[in-house]
C-alpha cells in the first residue's frame, strides 16, 4: 500500500517520522513521503526524516497554542493554503491513499487535523484517512476534552479515523517519557507492516494481500483499529497451524490499538512470514473464528512474506465506533469538557479579610 503521511502537531510529527524511518530500515519503500506541519519551532527542529512546515508565526510566534485546540484549528485554517502548497508534489499518482496523523490530546494536532482532511478531502480523489492517537486514562482534563471534540469531528471529516489508545501498546510502570518512546515504535512497526502488506518483498506468498483490501476494509468509515501478535516459527508450516491460531487470537483479544474493541463492520487478517512456513489450514481456521468474534460477514485475508523467524498476525477492524471503549472514552471527554466549562473561583476569595486593607 503505497501512502503519504502528514504529521500534524508534536506526537503527530514524531509518529510520522518514526513510521518513515521504519519503512526505510525494512526496505518497504510503501511510504511515499513524510511532511510534518506544527505551531512550535521547537518541535519541528527535533525532526531528521520528514520536511516541516511552521505555521501560526504571526499568531504564536513558533511557541505553539499551549493545548487550545480552537486556537490550533484556526492557525491551520488561516493557513491552509500555504500547507496545502507545501505538500503539493509530495502526494503523487502512486499513492493509495494520504494518512494525516496526530495526537488528539495536544492543542495543534488535535485542532488542526481535522481541518486539514476537510480541505484535503477536496484537493485529492484518494482516501483519505487520519491515525488519532488517544490520550491515556491518566492524562488531564484539558486533554481528555481536546481528543473528544477532535475525534468526534475527524470521525465526519475522514474516510477512516484508525485509533491508537496510549494506554493499548506500552508496558505498565514505564516513565511518561519511556511511555510515549514504546507507543510510537509499537506504532511505526504494527501500521508500517499494514502500509507495507501486499508490497511482497521477500517472495511471494500464496495469498498475499493488496492495497485494495485494506482499503475495502476502511470503507466501512467510522473508527478502525489495529491488533498485533507474533510467536517464533516452527521450520515446518503443519507445526505452525497452532501458532497461527494462537497470534491471530492474541492480535484481536490482547493486541488491540483499542482495548475490548473487537466487534466490527469488516476485518482484515494479515499473516507475516515466511511463505514456506505459513499454513494455508491455520490461515483458514482464524479467518473463520475472526468471522465469528467480529461479527462481521466482511473478513478478508492474506499473506505478508516476510524473511523472519517468527510469524506475525495484523487484525485490522473497520467500523469498531460502537465499541464499548469508544463509549467510555467519550464519557471520560464529556466529564473533562464539564469540568473545563465550570466556573472557576476567584483564588483571592480565600484571602478576603475585611479587617484588612488592601495595599492599593
Amino acid at each position: 500500500m503505497k501512502v503519504a503521511l502528514i504529521g500534524v502537531g508534536q506526537a503527530g510529527g514524531k509518529v510520522t517520522e518514526r513510521l518513515v524511518r521504519f519503512d526505510a530500515e525494512m526496505e518497504f519503500d510503501a511510504i511515499q513521503g513524510g511532511f510534518a506541519v506544527n505551531s512550535a519551532k521547537a518541535d519541528l527542529q527535533s525532526l531528521e526524516f520528514v520536511d516541516t512546515q511552521l505555521i501560526g508565526a504571526d499568531r504564536v510566534n513558533g511557541h505553539g497554542v499551549g493545548g487550545d485546540n480552537e486556537l490550533g484549528a484556526e492557525i491551520m485554517q488561516r493557513d491552509i493554503d500555504q500547507v496545502i502548497g507545501g505538500i503539493d508534489g509530495r502526494i503523487t499518482s502512486s499513492a493509495d491513499a494520504v494518512f494525516v496523523v496526530a495526537g488528539l490530546g495536544g492543542g495543534t494536532g488535535s485542532g488542526g487535523a481535522p481541518v486539514l482532511v476537510n480541505n484535503l478531502q477536496r484537493v485529492y480523489d484518494i482516501p483519505v484517512y487520519a491515525l488519532g492517537i488517544l490520550p491515556g486514562q491518566n492524562e488531564g482534563a484539558l486533554y481528555q476534552a481536546n481528543a473528544g471534540r477532535s475525534l468526534k469531528t475527524l470521525v465526519r471529516e475522514a474516510d477512516s479515523t484508525l485509533l491508537v489508545d496510549n494506554d493499548a501498546w506500552h508496558e505498565q510502570g514505564e516513565s511518561v517519557e519511556g511511555a510515549f518512546e514504546t507507543i510510537n515504535e509499537n506504532i511505526a512497526q504494527r501500521v508500517g507492516l499494514l502500509f507495507a502488506s501486499g508490497e511482497g518483498i521477500d517472495g511471494v506468498g500464496e495469498s498475499v494481500v493488496d492495497s485494495s483490501e485494506v482499503i475495502n476494509t476502511l470503507r466501512e468509515g467510522g473508527v478502525a483499529a489495529l491488533g498485533y501478535a507474533s510467536e517464533v516459527a516452527a521450520d515446518d508450516s503443519e507445526e505452525n497451524i497452532r501458532t497461527v491460531m494462537n497470534v491471530s487470537r492474541q492480535s484481536l483479544l490482547t493486541g488491540t490499538s483499542l482495548p475490548d474493541a473487537t466487534t466490527a463492520d469488516a476485518a482484515l487478517l494479515v499473516i507475516a512470514g515466511k511463505p514456506d512456513v505459513i499454513p494455508r489450514k491455520g490461515v483458514e481456521k482464524s479467518r473463520r473464528w475472526l468471522e465469528d468474534e467480529t461479527g462481521s460477514m466482511q473478513v478478508r485475508g492474506g499473506d505478508f512474506p516476510l524473511q523472519s523467524d517468527r510469524v506475525a498476525a495484523l487484525v485490522l477492524l473497520g467500523g469498531v465506533e460502537r465499541s464499548d471503549r469508544i463509549d467510555q472514552f467519550m464519557e471520560r471527554a464529556r466529564e473533562a469538557q464539564k469540568q473545563e466549562d465550570e466556573p472557576k473561583e476567584d483564588p483571592a476569595e480565600q484571602f478576603a479579610d475585611d479587617r484588612l486593607e488592601n495595599l492599593f
